[in-house]
Order: structure tokens, then C-alpha cells, then sequence
């Protein structure tokens, strides 16, 4: 009994001792189950002197529910860099700061990255916190067993923008891990399937650790389709996962099929082109559609 009290006390003592040197701390909080907070982040959030918020409404209530009382600094993506000064005026001071966001790690995909460059390059002490990841537990629960991903974040909001990431990631050798928000689930899962092939797998992992979590995997070509049966499924927060690439020869299009590509691609724009080259030809979508990549670059 007494070992373990020494060792409580240790263990103690070393947290505290860590605020003698001040020290950002990056914190990662629930990404929905507020009992997925670890024990570790609870101690830093209750010692600090000050904790730089995302969203101050939304870190109240998680402060509140673990009876926690802090001053907060909000700190998002449109004041991260003046707030990064403020910050780093209170460190210099003496105090130590917990940096947290809605949910998740601070600075993926997430403000955060632009405070822990401004501050390390003035040779502020930054200490990570681990916990929740959206990513990890949708590739735990997902049955990939593929090994190795790449974590993309958001696709770029413009259409034309997304596409063009696409092209540059078809050929990924890995599994291909997107997020995406409900009001551009439908464009995106349409453009996945469209530039990576309507027959490639996607895992749609939506509302992680929250009461409506949903897993559904399905070919990609399928994912519009079981998203519009059912509304309720296009709401909350989405991570996808796609399946990694498989090397296969480049197929060729027929001189009949690129005839008609190229006589749609002059009057109409190049998905409409390609969709309806696919019905005359049945050629697949995503063979004609690398082809008429190629001929707009002619």
C-alpha cells in the first residue's frame, strides 16, 4: 500500500513539475463521447493557468461536465496567428496553456498548427496529449485490412479543385482516409467515384463515437445511391475511407469511343461528356473519364 501511494505521489508531483517550465500543451478531447477524454488530459486541463479553445461555447460545456473552471482564449482559424502572439506574451509570463479544439487533435485538420510553428520557433516548450482520433477508430472498426493509409483531411470545396487532388491520388498505393462535411458528402462521394473508379470500396464511417455512428461500406459507384435512400444518413461528420488502388494495365479506348468522346467534350462539359459517352460506348466512366483528362491537355 505504501509503494502505491509513493508512486501516486510521484506521479503527481512529476505533472506538477512540468508546469514549473511553461509549456503549451496540445490536447486532444472526445471527437463525440465525452468519456473518451483520457485521464492525462483531464489532470493537464484542471492545472494549467489558461486553456486556448476552438470554440469557447463548446469547451465550456466539456469543462463543465468534468467540473472543470478555466479561463479560455479563443483561438480558431481566423485570429490563430494574433492569438498565437497573445499566447506566446503568457507563456513568456511564466503561465501554461492547454490548446484544445471542438473535437479532436489541435491542428489536424484543425487550427492549432499555426500556434505550435509560431510558438516552437520562439522556443516555447509543446507537449502533445493524445487521445480520440476520428481516423484511427474509423480504420479499427472499418475491416481494412490493406496495410498502411494516407490521411488527406478535407478535399478542397470547389469541384474542379477536388477532382484535381483526386487525380494526384488515384494511383495511391494505400488506403485513402478523407474527411468530409454533410452539405458536400453527396459532390464528394459523386467525384470519388467518378476520378478512382466506380468499382473501388469505400468505408462511409459517419457520427463516430456519437449515438447515430453508422459504418457502411459499399462500391463506390453505390455510395450517392445508399446516401440519398435515407436523409438522415447525409448528417454529422464523415470519414472515408477508400480502398487502396490496384495496378491493372491501361485499358484502351476504342478509335469509336474516342470519335464520340471527342465530339460530346465540344459542346458539353467534361463530366457531362463523359457520362454520356459511357451509356453510348459502355466504356467505364472512369477509363473514359482519365481519357478525356487527356484530351483537354492535347
Amino acid at each position: 500500500m505504501g509503494r502505491i501511494a509513493r508512486i501516486k505521489r510521484n506521479e503527481s508531483e512529476c505533472v506538477l513539475s512540468l508546469h514549473h517550465v511553461p509549456t503549451l500543451y496540445v490536447v486532444a478531447t472526445p471527437i463525440g463521447n465525452l468519456q473518451d477524454i483520457t485521464l492525462r488530459a483531464l489532470e493537464v486541463l484542471k492545472t494549467v493557468d489558461a486553456i486556448a479553445a476552438e470554440d469557447t461555447r463548446h469547451t465550456s460545456h466539456l469543462l463543465s461536465h468534468f467540473a472543470i473552471q478555466k479561463k479560455l482564449i479563443a483561438v480558431h482559424e481566423h485570429n490563430e496567428q494574433k492569438s498565437a502572439q497573445i499566447l506566446l506574451e503568457r507563456l513568456q509570463a511564466g503561465e501554461s496553456i492547454a490548446l484544445v479544439t471542438d473535437a479532436g487533435t489541435p491542428g489536424i485538420s484543425d487550427p492549432g498548427a499555426i500556434v505550435v510553428d509560431v510558438l516552437r520557433d520562439a522556443g516555447v516548450n509543446v507537449v502533445p496529449v493524445p487521445g480520440a482520433s476520428a481516423v484511427i477508430a474509423a480504420l479499427s472498426a472499418s475491416g481494412i485490412t490493406a496495410n498502411g493509409f494516407m490521411f488527406y483531411g478535407f478535399l478542397p470545396a470547389s469541384g474542379s479543385q477536388r477532382r484535381k487532388a483526386l487525380e494526384g491520388l488515384k494511383a495511391y498505393p494505400s488506403t485513402l482516409v478523407f474527411y468530409e462535411a454533410p452539405h458536400r458528402i453527396i459532390e464528394c462521394v459523386e467525384d470519388l467515384a467518378t476520378v478512382l473508379g466506380g468499382e473501388r470500396r469505400i468505408t462511409i464511417a459517419r457520427e463516430l463515437t456519437k449515438t447515430f455512428e453508422t459504418f457502411h461500406r459499399c462500391a463506390l459507384q453505390d455510395a450517392k445511391i445508399w446516401l440519398e435512400s435515407d436523409p438522415n444518413q447525409q448528417r454529422g461528420e464523415f470519414v472515408l475511407l477508400v480502398e487502396a488502388a490496384t495496378l491493372f494495365e491501361e485499358a484502351e479506348v476504342s478509335e469509336d469511343a474516342e470519335r464520340i468522346l471527342r465530339l460530346l467534350l465540344e459542346d458539353l462539359p467534361l463530366k457531362q461528356a463523359v457520362k454520356l459517352a459511357t451509356e453510348i460506348t459502355g466504356v467505364k466512366k472512369n477509363i473514359l473519364y482519365d481519357f478525356a483528362l487527356k484530351l483537354k491537355d492535347e
